[in-house]
């Protein structure tokens, strides 16, 4: 299992290099540019356009433009603004989210743009079934050139890293974080979950894009409204905090010419620099957004119009909703509610009760560099930390099987540039008392006890890991007790079904990339297998998730920390990320031609309408 993980993390260093970065921000700021800043005839003009005022039944396409953007919204708006933002602010720290905000508005561009592009190009053969994305862009575009087996080959790469991602961050991501969140909370297995996911998802996707469209439709206002309207009632409890913690994003996001700060160690929280909390904001919102992937254009290519610049204005829309409002909401409820620098939730009162020692190997054999920790069994929990998990009476208050960490002062880390590093363990009840079975830390330097600023005791604290999803409902607890536990529960299993049903829809264009060369009915059969093994694989993560490696007090999860859970989404994101931003380029001359001429002719004469009622808008009826 370590070599596996080796490989894919040189794989994403690789993958996922500032360079990928760098390219994808400096297109995102082409087409803002180029477009003459796109982004407000998003707000605006798009808005319209999902409103119905456009909406004709006569067009080719599936689904209406509303519901083609709560498709390609069901896929972004999901368990990366709950979980990856988590993830994001509890690694990179405030600064993360500066960085969130730049990729959300650069995103837009993106997304108008990749989106244009597959409208242009999309397979209209069957008008109510149609089919588009990137890989029918570069083939379709090149073969115009004269490059048709270049454009061919190029599509199948993209196909191949669109697949690698629907199953990665479209499908193990939100079955993870689903599984993880309801055991913590309601103490039920992984598999329980994974087997009602897998049969909720299979009966929608096997329905179609329509079928798809429909659920996405009424899911998507749903859950966001219930999340936002929560998130508000938190920042609302919080409001004196809201203006320094803005103030704070601001100063950690900015390098240190600019006037910016590194963000300080504080309790949970590890401290980083800048390079670290832009890489993690940029990393998570990609992932939560989808900007550049190339994705989302698969949805939107399904919508009904003879525009192909329609369908990309109303994608604009998708990056502002996913990360200037949900995701920034997100963020400032870990912040304000102090769940990412929170203090420990317990702590030994001696010190020489906790021994760090040398790890042995099986055969009992020392470990050079390699450190562990001996301690007795674990104090009760704090009594504020017991209201806020809602801690019966007379209780300790843990929880079987969570992960806590210890901090100590260990060779410094390469991300954070921090001195500071975490030994987690398992949390297990034996013989009436809870202990904890701790893992390893490498280190040429032996760790010692972590000592505050200033002087004083050293820190003998034990601190919850709560990793993604967790850590985001951790943060409403932290407010209103049991908020999370049922806010976050329920957000997570929304988020991730519509999350998972569109993705499963893209992987599902990808195959048919592959196996429609002579139509619908020749790809049916390969395209129903694909169905059944991206609903199985919903199962097989969740058992994955469950302690079954190893053995006695090594025993753990294929899949169980952020750490890992990232190592997989990055893998997904990289690859279609460097395979997509080339076919932009190549191909955005065309969609900015497009651009400037669909406006130029909606000001000389506009086809708009009346706009339907908004519930034939979200029911689709106003096309049928």
């Amino acid at each position: 299992m370590d070599a596996i993980e080796g490989f894919v993390n040189s794989l994403n260093g690789i993958l996922f290099s500032n360079y990928t970065v760098y390219a994808l921000l400096a297109v995102g700021l082409l087409f803002t540019i180029w477009s003459g800043f796109g982004q407000y005839r998003a707000l605006t003009h798009g808005v319209a356009i999902v409103r119905g005022k456009f909406d004709d039944k006569n067009d080719p396409g599936a689904i209406n433009h509303f519901q083609a953007l709560s498709a390609a919204l069901s896929a972004t708006v999901g368990l990366g603004n709950i979980a990856g933002v988590a993830v994001a602010v509890a690694l990179g720290g405030p600064g993360a989210v500066f960085w969130m905000w730049v990729i959300g508005l650069l995103g837009m561009s993106l997304k108008m743009t990749e989106v244009t592009q597959s409208m242009l190009y999309r397979n209209t053969d069957d008008p109510e079934n149609p089919h588009g994305g990137p890989m029918f862009v570069v083939k379709k575009g090149l073969a115009k050139w004269g490059l048709g087996p270049l454009g061919s080959i190029i599509g199948g790469l993209f196909v191949v890293t669109l697949i690698i991602s629907a199953i990665t961050g479209g499908n193990m991501f939100q079955a993870w974080n689903v599984a993880d969140i309801t055991f913590t909370y309601f103490q039920i297995p992984q598999v329980v979950t994974g087997i009602i996911l897998t049969v909720v998802v299979a009966l929608v996707i096997i329905g179609g894009i329509k079928r798809i469209g429909a659920v996405a439709g009424r899911i998507v206002p749903l859950m966001c409204a219930i999340y936002v309207l929560a998130a508000l009632y938190v920042l609302i409890v919080n409001i004196d905090a809201i203006p320094g913690m803005l103030a704070l994003i601001v100063r950690s996001g900015l390098p240190a010419f600019l006037g910016g700060a590194d963000a300080a160690p504080v309790g949970a929280f590890l401290g980083g620099t800048f390079a670290y909390a832009a890489m993690w904001g940029v990393k998570r919102a990609l992932f939560s957004s989808e900007a550049g992937q190339g994705s989302s254009p698969i949805a939107h290519s399904a919508a009904k119009t003879d525009e192909p610049v329609r369908e990309g204005i109303v994608a604009g829309l998708e990056p502002f909703i996913d990360t200037i409002v949900v995701c920034t909401l997100t963020a400032l409820v870990i912040l304000s509610s102090g769940a990412y620098n929170r203090g420990s939730e317990a702590q030994f009162t001696d010190a020489s009760q906790v021994a760090v020692v040398q790890a042995t190997n099986d055969a009992g054999e020392p470990i050079e560099n390699t450190w562990t920790l001996e301690t007795p069994p674990l104090p009760d929990l704090n009594e504020d930390d017991k209201k806020i998990r809602r801690t019966e009476e007379g209780k300790a208050g843990w929880r079987e099987g969570e992960t806590i960490f210890f901090v100590v002062a260990a060779d410094a880390s390469e991300d954070t540039g921090r001195d500071l590093r975490k030994i987690t363990a398992t949390v297990e009840r034996v013989d009436g008392e809870w202990i904890a079975n701790w893992g390893t830390l490498e280190s040429e330097m032996k760790p010692f006890f972590r000592e505050p600023e200033g002087g004083g005791d050293p820190d003998l604290g034990l601190y919850g890991d709560y990793a993604g999803a967790s850590m985001t409902a951790y943060a409403f607890d932290r407010v209103t007790p049991g908020l999370g536990m049922w806010l976050v529960s329920i957000a997570a299993w929304l988020f991730a079904v519509s999350t998972m049903i569109s993705w499963s829809y893209y992987g599902e264009q990808g195959v048919y990339y592959f196996f429609g060369t002579h139509g619908e009915k020749s790809a049916a059969p390969a395209v129903f297998v694909y169905k059944i093994i991206y609903s199985l694989l919903i199962l097989l993560t969740t058992i994955l998730a469950m302690p079954i490696f190893g053995s006695g007090d090594s025993k753990r999860a294929i899949i169980g920390t952020d750490t890992e859970l990232d190592m997989w989404t990055t893998l997904g994101l990289g690859v279609m990320l460097v395979v997509n931003i080339p076919i932009m380029v190549v191909f955005g001359a065309q969609a900015m031609s497009a651009y400037r001429d669909y406006f130029k002719r909606m000001k000389a004469e506009s086809d708009a309408h009346e706009a339907p009622s908004v519930t034939d808008v979200v029911e689709g009826k106003d096309v049928e």
